[in-house]
């Protein structure tokens, strides 16, 4: 059968498609499969660590673990938020149908290599893989300066940047080395970090000041202002200088005035009023991350047994790139599909789950935490995964109203 070529605005795009539901906006595939794999990537990861199961992948255990969270879970999460709300921004048609298909099975098949890779050339599983962000980034690049919106270069550099560190990775495992304590997974984290920084400083803000407008609650989320660029600059410097200078005897003094600088800009979008509403302060609690993990470094650089190294490096890790990726996909999901923007009580409990998650991955850092805390905190992690999941399948594999 024939099919017309779409004319008009993204609604009547949208509305021609006569596919799978799944395949109607980027969100719906993508966040779907990102929530699937950080389920799936925890199971595996403990099986390998209690022995169960032997991970074909040229990556160690831990290397293949921190990867498949860092650059396979979260460029999940950004393309369907990117590709659904950058055409939004430009005023250009989104990707819909068996393209977004094509491209959803571009991940998989980075997400298979990755994970099977010992059999296979380093070379040929690093292009199979870094494939999918590059085409990512390409679409972006396409996005951004054929709408003109300029606004978003940041990002794009960031995602560029995302890019250079997954190559990275790639290197330092093919060499040999241990690939999750190397530069390219610094620079990813870091680049994670930034990136909610920046989007986190549009969008926590906005949804909360809209939330108050609606119920007419006074004292508004400060606008963006000197002191937001200033906490950005800080950000920016403090985390090219863990990136860097590891153990440089300043990193703790910048990391200290990182997260004092993120808690005062924290404190500005007056999440304190929003504690009713759980799709609203999970927000404000994703970005609360951003400067705990700071604060944690600097006492860590300072004094390892008051807050070890891997336990504040999980605060970045599973709470920067698990929470906020969280938060913003219930929230996007709803929105898009033009569902109520309310959080029911399983999605609070999801919330829970995954703010339960890091706290026990920080605790199980310890030398006397036991090592149950470790695998309880896996537990929480893998419940609220596919808790997502399975509450969010309904609205992922329907039509939008």
């Amino acid at each position: 059968m024939t099919r017309t070529k779409p004319k008009g605005n993204s609604s009547d795009r949208v509305r021609a498609w006569a596919g799978p539901a799944i395949l109607t906006y980027a969100y719906m595939p993508f966040f779907l499969l990102a929530g699937a794999w950080a389920c799936l990537v925890m199971v595996i990861w403990i099986a390998a660590l209690m022995g169960w199961i032997s991970l074909r992948s040229e990556f160690d255990a831990v290397s293949w673990h921190a990867h498949e969270l860092l650059f396979g879970f979260l460029p999940a999460v950004l393309a369907g938020f990117l590709l659904t709300t950058v055409p939004n921004w430009t005023g250009r048609l989104p990707i819909i149908g068996w393209p977004l298909a094509g491209l959803a099975g571009l991940w998989v098949v980075g997400r298979i290599t990755v994970a099977v890779s010992a059999g296979f050339s380093p070379a040929l599983v690093a292009v199979l893989d870094l494939s999918f962000l590059v085409i990512l980034a390409a679409l972006l690049v396409r996005e951004i300066f054929t709408g003109r919106n300029w606004r978003n270069l940041p990002v794009l550099a960031l995602l560029c940047l995302l890019i250079l560190a997954n190559g990275l990775f790639h290197i330092n495992a093919a060499q040999g080395g241990y690939a999750a304590g190397g530069f390219g997974f610094r620079i990813g984290l870091a680049v994670v970090v930034m990136l909610v920084s920046l989007v986190g400083g549009r969008i926590v803000p906005s949804f909360t000041r809209n939330w108050l407008v609606k119920r007419k609650i006074d004292g508004l989320p400060a606008p963006f202002g000197l002191v937001d660029r200033v906490s950005l600059l800080l950000t920016l410097i403090a985390l090219i200088g863990w990136i860097a200078l590891l153990d440089h005897v300043l990193l703790p003094a910048l990391c200290g005035l990182a997260g004092i600088a993120n808690l005062i800009r924290l404190s500005r979008w007056s999440g304190f009023k929003t504690a009713s509403d759980p799709l609203v302060w999970i927000l404000h609690i994703g970005y609360l991350f951003v400067p705990l993990g700071f604060l944690a470094f600097a006492v860590s650089i300072f004094d390892a047994s008051l807050s070890p190294m891997i336990g504040a490096q999980h605060v970045w890790m599973a709470g920067v790139t698990g929470v906020m990726p969280v938060a913003v996909m219930t929230r996007a999901s709803l929105g898009h599909a033009g569902r109520p923007l309310t959080a029911t009580r399983p999605v609070t409990v999801i919330y829970c789950l995954i703010i339960a998650s890091v706290g026990l991955r920080f605790a199980a850092a310890f030398d006397a935490a036991p090592e149950g805390v470790l695998h309880v905190s896996a537990l929480c992690w893998i419940a609220g995964f596919a808790g997502f999941c399975i509450h969010y399948w309904p609205i992922m594999t329907k039509r939008s109203r």
